[in-house]
């Protein structure tokens, strides 16, 4: 008869230090010492004063000495012991010692790590597997966490999302998820908009009043801090297709983007397109600033601003949608709402051009180009002259009286008669010949150039049409006027791409009193357009020294401004959403206005990601802005999709799997927080699918 080998017995004795009460290591009513024993059934476990002595198979009493050892580390720290603590204690030692984990967490370690304390209820992992999912949201920008209901996924990532919006490592967080039980369609849906919403997304609400103070929630949503909303909502941040954005080869429509164009940023640097996403038919909004400027949007779609009390504070800018706006675009008797600038001029690229640009400034608006005589010019300012002729190789001024001169070809021995004048040359190239003041304008080669060369432009229409205007106690404005359209279009789109502001208004020639000229009465013929500039700081409005030193006397301009002034319906169009490669996310659309429809600044959930299609999900990642974070969380065994749809969270594991920075935590049953029975429920549908599986 062969015997059974007896496995080495062993005894250990722990000493329970005085200062820790017996109840606090053995429960009330020894109910903690009962769960120990109930795992170790073939260990006798025996208690005596503050003794406790363990004698059985050496394996189990070593681990029984680690368990109270764990329990004595975590009592230290403040925090009970409780029945579920210890089963899960031995659980994560069980799996160590069987060879199971390779990693050197201890049970201490993840049942003392606190992510969040409110109102005196404090949130932290309960698993090995909820540590390591909190762990790789600190360390990844993306995380997916996987696993079935009740193990924390949505509440864990919610609690580190109010930890860092706490923590001023974000702005602001974003909840999401598909409203999939409705098909999406919550417009066919009775009710208010939150009617509508509130049976899908409530579970994020109840998290949220869990982690806040519930009074302060209704704030943070309305200032935009805090959204929740139906991912159908979030993805649709977009523009019409026919709205124009500048490339570096001048203004095209959003619509004809596609990945890897260039567009403009806020830097006024190219910056490549990343994504395009057709959004079909919108509700779309006319957004005017006050300066006149205005393009189109949906009201989902995404504008950096900041309000008074923001830059008082010093506060960083926000994003805020153009439906949060709404109603709410006034402080007292101020516009609430300022919008960003470029942070520089515009880098087109350089192109070759027939004539200096200051020089055409100059002729552009003292100079006559009709073509039927010789080119002339008219000033005041000898300086001016002096300049033109300077800037004009092959041409000399000569003066016809006290303000009038003629632009002369320099003849050379041997020239015969009919050469061109070249300023009627390059007027021609130009298309400029034969303009008069109520038709001039300023000619895309000279508007879509370099800095330099649109600043030289913009210095000769001041210095000619242009001046300082001084007001006390203020900075100095610049004035220009003209009769010609065009050209003040093109003068407002100068500034702009500088980095300025400018306002035009509009002066009726009607009813206004004549000016003087040779002592004789001269009526107005033509409305002029006055256009109020202001420019950044480092820009040089003028070359002309009077007017140079006038409008630094006087502080020069100040800095430029733009605030939203309206929001109004637009009626409905086919839109489009694109993202960007730009670190703050912003290109320049529309009238040199900055927008933009990606995530900065962010902590960013997709709750029930299960139940989002391939493109849905695609949608949401690239939607990733910078100083973000994303956490992706689901259950792929509760797909709720139409038949024949394939799940996002499904196929993104078999994309991003190993890619860096991205992260995916699967947690099991063994994770699960709710009543014990939910993850014997868990274990045994798998087991019913499994077996299913084989037998079809």
């Amino acid at each position: 008869m062969t015997q059974t080998p007896t496995r080495p017995q062993a005894h250990a004795q722990f000493t329970v230090p005085a200062k820790h009460p017996m109840v606090t290591v053995l429960g009330s009513g020894d109910a903690l010492l009962r769960v120990i024993e109930n795992a170790f059934p073939a260990t006798d476990i025996h208690v005596r004063g503050n003794e406790i002595r363990a004698v059985g198979d050496a394996a189990e009493v070593a681990l029984i000495q680690r368990l109270f050892d764990e329990m004595m580390l975590v009592l230290r720290t403040g925090q009970p012991m409780t029945e579920d603590a210890v089963e899960r204690s031995i659980a994560m030692l069980r799996t160590a010692a069987d060879g199971e984990g390779t990693s050197s967490e201890t049970p201490a370690e993840v049942l003392t790590q606190n992510i969040l304390s409110n109102r005196g209820r404090t949130i932290r992992p309960k698993t090995l597997n909820q540590k390591r999912y909190v762990d790789a949201i600190d360390q990844h920008t993306v995380v997916f966490g996987i696993g079935p209901a009740g193990t924390g996924k949505t509440y864990l990532a919610m609690a580190k999302a109010v930890q860092a919006l706490q923590s001023k490592q974000v702005n602001r967080i974003i909840l999401t998820r598909p409203a999939v039980e409705a098909g999406e369609r919550l417009g066919f849906l009775p009710g208010t908009l939150y009617e509508k919403i509130d049976p899908y997304l409530r579970p994020l609400y109840d998290a949220l009043h869990d982690m806040l103070d519930p009074d302060s929630i209704p704030r943070l949503m309305a200032a935009g801090t805090i959204e929740v909303a139906p991912l159908a909502y979030m993805r649709g941040r977009a523009q019409p297709t026919f709205t124009n954005v500048l490339t570096p080869d001048g203004w095209r429509p959003i619509g004809d983007l596609q990945v890897g164009d260039l567009v403009i940023g806020s830097n006024g640097e190219p910056t490549p397109v990343l994504g395009v996403y057709p959004q079909g038919e919108k509700d779309i909004y006319r957004v005017t600033a006050q300066d006149g400027s205005w393009t189109l949007c949906c009201g989902e779609h995404l504008w950096t601003v900041r309000t008074a009390s923001d830059k008082r504070r010093d506060k960083p800018w926000r994003v805020l949608e153009t439906k949060e706006m709404i109603g709410n675009l006034r402080a007292a008797h101020a516009r609430r709402y300022e919008l960003p600038l470029l942070t520089a001029p515009v880098c087109f690229p350089e192109r070759a051009v027939p004539m200096d640009p200051y020089a055409l400034g100059l002729l552009l608006g003292d100079g006559c180009l009709t073509g039927s005589t010789t080119p002339s010019y008219a000033t005041d300012d000898p300086e001016l002259a002096v300049a033109l002729e300077a800037a004009l190789p092959g041409v000399t001024l000569r003066r016809k009286s006290s303000v009038d001169y003629v632009l002369n070809r320099v003849k050379a021995p041997g020239d015969v008669v009919t050469l061109e004048n070249p300023v009627t040359g390059a007027l021609r190239a130009l298309d400029l010949l034969g303009t008069r003041s109520y038709s001039k304008f300023v000619p895309d080669d000279y508007l879509q150039n370099s800095a330099e060369v649109r600043l030289a432009v913009l210095q000769g229409l001041l210095d000619s049409d242009g001046g300082p205007v001084t007001q006390a106690d203020r900075t100095c404005r610049i004035q220009y006027t003209t009769t010609s359209i065009l050209l003040r279009d093109d003068v407002i789109a100068l500034v702009q791409s500088l980095g300025g502001v400018a306002y035009s208004r509009r002066r009726a020639a009607a009813g206004r009193k004549p000016g003087r000229a040779n002592g004789r009465d001269v009526g107005y013929r033509r409305d002029a357009h006055v256009i109020d500039i202001r420019l950044p700081e480092g820009i040089e409005p003028f070359r002309l020294a009077r007017k140079a030193e006038k409008y630094h006397a006087a502080g020069g301009g100040g800095r430029p401004m733009r605030f939203i002034d309206s929001i109004e319906p637009a009626g409905r169009e086919e839109a489009v959403c694109i993202q960007v490669a730009a670190e703050d996310s912003l290109y320049v659309t529309q009238d040199y206005l900055l927008t933009h429809n990606t995530l900065n600044d962010a902590f960013i959930i997709l709750d029930e990601a299960q139940n989002t299609n391939p493109e849905q999900m695609k949608m949401f990642l690239t939607r990733l802005g910078f100083d973000s974070k994303i956490v992706i969380t689901g259950d792929i065994t509760q797909i709720d999709l139409p038949g024949g749809t394939k799940s996002g969270l499904k196929q993104v594991q078999e994309i991003l799997e190993g890619l860096d920075d991205v992260h995916f935590s699967r947690l099991t049953s063994q994770d699960v927080v709710r009543h014990k029975l939910v993850g014997r429920i868990v274990d045994a549908y798998e087991k019913y699918d499994s077996q299913n599986g084989r037998r079809t």
